[in-house]
């Protein structure tokens, strides 16, 4: 609960108490009435949100997490909880930057009245909605009690993504399996017998060879690795032409991230200050609700270095950035990553031809529509 008086209340007070003060130090009684009217009228304005109405306010949304262009649905319910008939009020709903108010009518005991409202989206966003407070004040606009009643929900508004189901077979196929030159004495891939030696795991005695040879042999493998992707955007404001680069960016990252966590394989988003979630789809996508640009945010030149830093076991890497950073930009952000560690940047730029520059295992792409990124990473795995 909060009383706020506001600039003009604080005027009338400040008027009133030299009228009084003065009107009674000169002997001007006209001075005088008018600080006394005016103390009369604060005091009727404090007496008129005196006292607190007794509400129970929920505040339900149907989905906490809408795509860009849905509208996030929600219900505000007022339920009378007092033994006595309420007086009409109204009730104030934060929606981000901007409060909605809404008329309670009076309500009998135990009368609830509802509220049903639509949040449109246009941009990728989080949107904190409420806390629901209702609103007692005075005619002359002078005091105002609020009374805060529910705790502010977060609703999640996804950027857009593409399916990329068989695009990305190539680019994402996880590597189980692929052999290392390293050996192991347990693994998937087999690659030859040795002399059995003391301590060794006897299931991996290869007894065909041991017969004819008469002496133990085991078998030896290679080690095998698993894949991990790493994704990492740059967020330098000075890598974007405009706020339409970065949203087709973070559309990229959110494509590719989302399709990785399907199939089930190892990956790291690098994007802001920090990790992104990348359990499930829906806390990836939460996470690319909130990315944002900053003047300390890295550029593209210094993707590559974070990459190595935060996620030096990547096997594949996709950079991505706006249209601003030259291919020499573009290259120096990828020459830092691990060499051996496929490489991809991706260039976003609004309206350009879907275009793909392989040297070695390092690839340049340009993608100016996401519904392009299936075709990009087709040209990138070809």
């Amino acid at each position: 609960m909060g009383l706020r008086v506001s600039p003009v209340g604080w005027g009338a007070v400040a008027v009133a108490a030299l009228g009084l003060v003065l009107g009674r130090w000169l002997g001007w009684l006209e001075l005088a009435a008018v600080g006394a009217a005016l103390t009369a009228v604060l005091v009727v304005s404090l007496l008129m949100t005196a006292g607190r109405a007794r509400y129970a306010v929920t505040l339900d949304m149907a989905d906490r997490r809408v795509k860009v262009g849905e509208r996030a649905l929600g219900r505000l319910g007022v339920r009378n909880v007092a033994r006595r008939r309420s007086l009409p009020s109204r009730v104030e709903l934060p929606v981000g930057a901007v409060v909605a108010e809404l008329a309670v009518p009076a309500l009998a005991p135990g009368a609830e009245h509802d509220d049903l409202f639509a949040i449109p989206t246009t941009r990728r966003a989080v949107i904190v909605v409420g806390p629901v407070r209702s609103v007692r004040g005075d005619p002359f606009g002078l005091v105002r009690r609020t009374v805060r009643w529910t705790r502010p929900a977060e609703v999640f508004v996804h950027p857009l993504v593409v399916s990329l189901a068989g695009a990305s077979a190539g680019l994402l196929r996880d590597l189980e399996g692929q052999a290392t030159r390293d050996l192991s004495d347990s693994d998937l891939s087999f690659h030859a017998l040795r002399d059995y030696v003391a301590g060794d795991d006897r299931r991996y005695i290869h007894w065909r060879t041991t017969a004819r040879r008469g002496s133990l042999m085991v078998k030896q493998f290679e080690d095998t690795r698993r894949t991990t992707t790493a994704l990492a955007l740059a967020t330098d404001p000075r890598d974007y032409a405009d706020d339409d680069e970065l949203e087709l960016a973070v559309s990229v990252v959110a494509s590719v991230g989302v399709q990785t966590i399907r199939e089930e394989r190892d990956l790291v988003v690098l994007a802001g200050p920090g990790r992104l979630r990348a359990e499930t789809p829906p806390l990836l996508l939460d996470d690319c609700s909130a990315i944002a640009l900053s003047s300390s945010g890295a550029g593209v030149t210094l993707l590559g270095r974070r990459v190595v830093r935060e996620a030096p076991e990547a096997s594949v890497a996709m950079l991505v950035t706006g249209s601003v950073p030259s291919d020499a930009d573009l290259r120096l952000g990828a020459r830092h990553v691990t060499t051996g560690t496929r490489t991809v940047v991706v260039r976003c730029e609004r309206g350009a031809e879907v275009s793909v520059r392989t040297q070695g295992s390092l690839s340049l792409a340009t993608i100016g529509h996401l519904d392009d990124l299936p075709r990009l990473l087709r040209r990138v795995t070809a």
